[in-house]
């Protein structure tokens, strides 16, 4: 099973792109849901949902809708985190958890960590903090690109997320590996030229996939998909909604259905997605 989706879904700048101009921003996760099956929850990354919060997600979205929520930063970029910081996040996905919707963990780790025995170490303790919580790790620095990490995360039982971004020295190469049940694939975008120098942080991710690049994947994908239960594929090109493009041109190209329908007909000068 592959399920694509983007990476967020709560952005001004989708507003008459995607999400008819004036939507309620309480409104856009159940319009989002009629366009695809799964979410990735970024802000988790910066600030911990309160319980209620992702109670509230599970009630605007379809039974099969699922979710995949970011680790803390205090989990993933501290050498020793408090332990009291797993323990709430855990407590706020529980009620995902209750009602089938939460897909998996996605532990994204810093350009500075690296392939070390003590980072290895601290891998060993995520996954003793999480205890079988599916969890899918994102490495930024290209040091953990062979196969001694990923026979690492197959003992841990996490899934090596596999990422698609510019061609730099020290960056990830796009490597299609499958290391538990849950195969991951992120596409970042291809602008090179910002990725380092930026004046404003979308400016990364501002970037559309052409079908071609596209097409690069394809096998990766159903390789990908053929090792493991579930695939999920995420756009993370968030900028004016050019994740929402490029997912549709995938799902497209994999031959996959997505959920049709949206609450309002889209507004005069909004893209035809």
């Amino acid at each position: 099973m592959i399920l694509i989706g983007t990476s967020g879904f709560s952005y001004e700048d989708w507003r008459g792109v995607f999400y008819p101009e004036h939507i309620k921003k309480s409104d856009m996760l159940s319009y989002y849901a009629q366009s695809f099956p799964v979410t990735e929850i970024n802000a988790s990354y910066y600030t911990i949902p309160g319980a209620a919060s992702f109670a509230g997600m599970a009630r605007k979205t379809p039974d099969n809708f699922e979710f995949v929520v970011k680790a803390h930063q205090d989990m993933t970029h501290i050498e020793k985190p408090n332990p009291a910081t797993f323990e709430i996040f855990l407590g706020s996905i529980q009620p995902l958890r209750d009602a089938g919707k939460f897909g998996c963990m996605l532990a994204q780790y810093p350009w500075s960590f690296k392939c070390t025995d003590e980072n290895a170490d601290r891998l060993k303790d995520l996954r003793d903090r999480i205890g079988d919580l599916p969890g899918v790790i994102e490495f930024r620095n290209a040091d953990w690109a062979n196969e001694g990490a990923f026979d690492l995360l197959r003992e841990l039982d996490f899934g090596f997320c596999c990422v698609d971004e510019p061609h730099l020295k020290g960056l990830m190469p796009p490597a299609a590996v499958a290391t538990s049940q849950v195969g991951y694939v992120r596409f970042h975008g291809r602008n090179a030229k910002k990725w380092w120098k930026h004046d404003h942080a979308y400016e990364r991710y501002d970037y559309l996939y052409t079908e071609s690049e596209l097409s690069e994947w394809k096998p990766r994908i159903i390789g990908i998909e053929s090792e493991t239960n579930k695939t999920y594929v995420f756009f993370n090109t968030h900028y004016k909604a050019k994740a929402v493009q490029s997912a549709r041109m995938c799902a497209k190209m994999l031959g996959l259905p997505l959920p049709s329908g949206a609450i309002d007909p889209p507004a005069e000068g909004m893209l035809p997605f």
